[in-house]
């Protein structure tokens, strides 16, 4: 009997597999994007505009956790089901155990760096003078946290690439209800401010990774890890740097646009009515906002992943087709309807994160309604960049990765301000979502002509 049929990702009907692997997937990147935004919600309310700008000025820190993350998480999860789906389940552990020991290695050698020159960081990552204590209170303790929210970003992705989705949501849920329990604590109760909010993040990531240590010790599904499954091989370490590299960049990407976008909201905001810190505080919002939407078209298309990666290496090329189209129709929807919303209700939805001035409220408005304009578009990136990923076609995947952020969004919010000034930075985001998108489609058709090619060659044999 072919042993493909045997597993149930080439055989069970695709909508209910994504059923199965994405809405634990979503609900896990859901949960992920909730740590930052329960941060700034309770920092807002209690500490205020400044405390927000300082949340904004620490998150490239966090993307370069992420990106650490999905580049051996994915990385290792993707290797691991292609390998599954050819045979070869005595070489498939070796990914997965190779995958854990770099992320916690990752992990480690970031929270150092980020130790030893926090200061600098944070003034390279476009932190106003007034801002900057806040940040060194909050990065200062939440670093020590880094270790573990590597390891639980990228572990998610191993256990559900073992088959076990439902631990990879209870084991975000259960961190993030924690971080949220506990922010309540000690921000309100006792009243620490920005070093209580990153306590309780800290604690609520130890948590987290210590639950998927514990099942990846005990309790996986399909293989089990010995410790020469965790030494590592340059060999499945390649494999599993090309296969994550499209997700790292992207992350990398974005962690570089941010970083570019501080300093110009800095330095334009300074030019324009509203100081440095309002257009600061302000994006913090809305890119946290953009996260949110993101989490959930991401979390769909990662649930994807070891159904287009386990039927691509099984040549069932109808079934990996049916995915992404499935997974695209649902991301475009779901994103429409956030477009809606942002573009009726951008002062309720700013007001959630605590009050400001008329001039915050002004530019906070007009820079939710079109940086995101084309929010509903440009969810056919991540998941045409994780399909690409999925079939072990890493360049086109890291290709794909660059354009929206790195290609498109960046020279734009580097010419555009010059022209229009804080202006331009608003303008910068909607135009490189088009173009992204539209390159994003054309990528895919040509592919999907490609795996028509193939299908072909089989009948023909």
């Amino acid at each position: 009997m072919d042993k493909t049929i045997q597993n149930p990702l080439g055989s069970e009907p695709v909508g209910k597999l994504m059923l199965k692997f994405s809405i634990p997937s979503i609900i896990a990147m859901l949960v992920g994007a909730l740590y930052n935004i329960v941060d700034q919600l309770f920092i807002g309310q209690k500490v205020g505009m400044l405390g927000n700008a300082a949340t904004n000025v620490a998150f490239p820190l966090s993307t370069s956790c992420i990106a650490l993350a999905l580049l051996f998480g994915i990385g290792g999860a993707s290797a691991f089901n292609l390998t599954l789906g050819q045979g070869k389940k005595d070489k498939a552990p070796f990914f997965m155990g190779n995958a854990v020991t770099m992320l916690v290695i990752s992990g480690v050698v970031l929270m150092v760096v980020t130790l030893l020159f926090l200061k600098p960081l944070l003034r390279l990552f476009g932190s106003p003078d007034e801002v900057m204590p806040f940040a060194l209170d909050y990065v200062g303790i939440t670093a020590f946290g880094f270790p573990f929210l590597v390891l639980t970003t990228g572990g998610s992705h191993l256990v559900r690439a073992d088959g076990s989705p439902m631990m990879t949501m209870l084991c975000s849920i259960t961190g993030a209800v924690i971080n949220t329990i506990l922010d309540a604590v000690f921000v309100f109760g006792f009243g620490m401010g920005m070093k209580g909010a990153a306590i309780a993040t800290v604690i609520g990531q130890v948590i987290s990774a210590l639950m998927i240590v514990w099942y990846l010790a005990f309790r996986p599904k399909t293989v089990r890890l010995e410790r020469k499954h965790l030494i590592p091989s340059a060999k499945c370490c390649q494999k599993i740097f090309a296969i994550g590299m499209a997700s790292f960049f992207n992350q990398i990407a974005m962690m570089i646009v941010q970083i570019v976008l501080n300093n110009s909201l800095r330095t334009y905001g300074a030019q324009s009515v509203y100081g440095e810190s309002i257009p600061l505080s302000c994006a913090g919002i809305v890119m946290k906002i953009s996260q949110l939407v993101f989490s959930i078209v991401i979390g769909l298309s990662q649930g994807t992943q070891p159904i287009e990666s386990f039927n691509y290496g099984a040549q069932k090329y109808d079934r990996v087709k049916n995915a992404y189209f499935l997974a695209s129709t649902i991301a475009v929807g779901f994103s429409f309807v956030c477009f809606i919303c942002f573009q009726l209700f951008p002062k309720q939805i700013l007001s959630v994160f605590g009050d400001g001035t008329d001039e915050y409220f002004e530019f906070g408005t007009r820079f939710l309604k079109r940086f995101l304009f084309f929010s509903w578009i440009v969810a056919l990136q991540p998941v045409t960049s994780t399909f690409f990923t999925s079939i072990g076609k890493a360049i086109k995947g890291v290709f794909l990765s660059l354009t929206r952020q790195i290609i498109f969004f960046l020279p734009a919010l580097l010419i555009l301000p010059r022209i229009w000034g804080i202006d331009g930075i608003v303008y910068a985001g909607p135009i490189g979502d088009l173009i992204s998108s539209i390159i994003a489609i054309v990528m895919c058709f040509f592919e999907f002509k490609n795996m028509r090619e193939l299908e072909n060659q089989m009948t023909k044999e």
